[in-house]
């Protein structure tokens, strides 16, 4: 089958091959046809070694598709189910799903280190464990989740991931109050998607803050009320809540730099929610005097912070009802052999979500 493959981590361009072999088919496993991909800036993360990941492997964790077939023990899902890819599925008996905290469970985590493919020259792993830049992927059966037959591929592929993170954050970490005064650091599709959280949520400013013009006229047609480049950041603290600072403010970048501007941007008992994926060794610099004098929030909001089935279904019952706009998130739809131009779309911040069509 087809796949796209990163070779060495710091590489900038994928390698489409039609050698690549799914393994790991057995018990408890789903092999899955993949039909869309959203395109994460997570992936390139992986790729440039950000976030850790094994090479060579095949990038993509947001996927939707069709089961082919189902190992001995697989009851909720069956051939020919709909599917999106989960690709942080809940194990259900560990100490943080018995909490209900099931966006911490760390099953998924262990089938990263396991080839997920195999071509001739060697084994290849999935990022995140799955791998959804392919025609085809064997995952645990816990990572698919059936949707219904009036949700598209490409729409599913995006809840599986970034509409998941941005909405939950906003919805679930932060909790965002009605008639408060927002700002979200980094527009792509997880922030847009954090916008319109805080606008349902019925924040009464939400300040969009992005370099690339094109974002930010994207953040005001999905619910902001201003948008700003990161210099006029300070003049816009001052106009929408007179110099004090927001009541919320979400970083999705998942850089120190930013994160710390956030926490500047943040009132005294405001909310700091981080939501971008950074570096591990990039560290967040704050002295022990501003945090117990601000008393500022500092929340993480990992895949938005809450039951990631439960969030899938809120938000496909949010789209049917029109209260948010997951078709406009795609601004670009490509064929997987032209995986490294949608890259590069994603680097210069020209499209808010990509899809791949497999």
């Amino acid at each position: 089958m087809r796949a796209a493959v990163l070779h060495e981590i710091g590489q900038d361009k994928l390698e489409v091959l039609d050698d690549v072999e799914a393994v790991g088919f057995g018990p408890g496993r789903a092999r899955i046809r993949v039909r869309a991909t959203g395109l994460c800036h997570s992936d390139l993360s992986a790729m440039g070694g950000v976030l850790p990941q094994p090479a060579p492997f095949v990038p993509g964790h947001e996927g939707a598709g069709e089961v082919l077939d189902v190992g001995e023990g697989v009851s909720h899902v069956k051939p020919g189910d709909r599917v999106v890819v989960c690709w942080l599925p809940a194990c259900g008996v560990c100490p943080a799903c018995k909490r209900g905290q099931t966006q911490l469970c760390l099953a998924g985590f262990m089938n990263a280190g396991t080839p997920n493919f195999r071509r001739p020259g060697g084994d290849l792993f999935g990022f995140a464990g799955t791998g959804t830049f392919a025609e085809e992927v064997v995952v645990d059966a816990g990572c698919a989740v059936p949707i219904p037959d009036d949700v598209p591929f490409d729409i599913a592929a995006l809840i599986g991931c970034g509409v998941t993170t941005g909405l939950g954050a906003a919805l679930n970490t932060a909790d965002v109050e009605a008639g408060s005064s927002v700002a979200v650091i980094g527009c792509g599709g997880v922030g847009i998607s954090a916008i319109q959280g805080a606008r349902l949520k019925g924040a009464a400013e939400i300040v969009a803050v992005d370099p690339v013009g094109s974002r930010r006229e994207s953040a005001l047609r999905f619910g902001a009320t201003r948008a700003v480049s990161p210099d006029e950041l300070a003049d816009a603290k001052q106009q929408v809540t007179a110099g004090e600072g927001f009541d919320y403010v979400f970083e999705v970048v998942g850089r120190s730099a930013t994160a710390r501007t956030a926490y500047d941007t943040t009132r005294r008992g405001g909310t700091l929610v981080v939501v971008g994926a950074g570096a591990m060794d990039d560290y967040l610099q704050l002295n022990m005097f501003e945090l117990f004098f601000d008393e500022k929030r500092i929340l993480p909001s990992m895949y938005g912070g809450g039951d990631v089935l439960r969030s899938y279904e809120r938000t496909i019952a949010l789209w049917r009802a029109g209260r948010v706009d997951l078709d406009g998130l795609i601004t670009h739809r490509v064929p997987l052999s032209e995986i490294n131009e949608a890259l590069d779309q994603m680097r210069t911040g020209t499209a808010l979500r990509t899809c791949i069509e497999i």
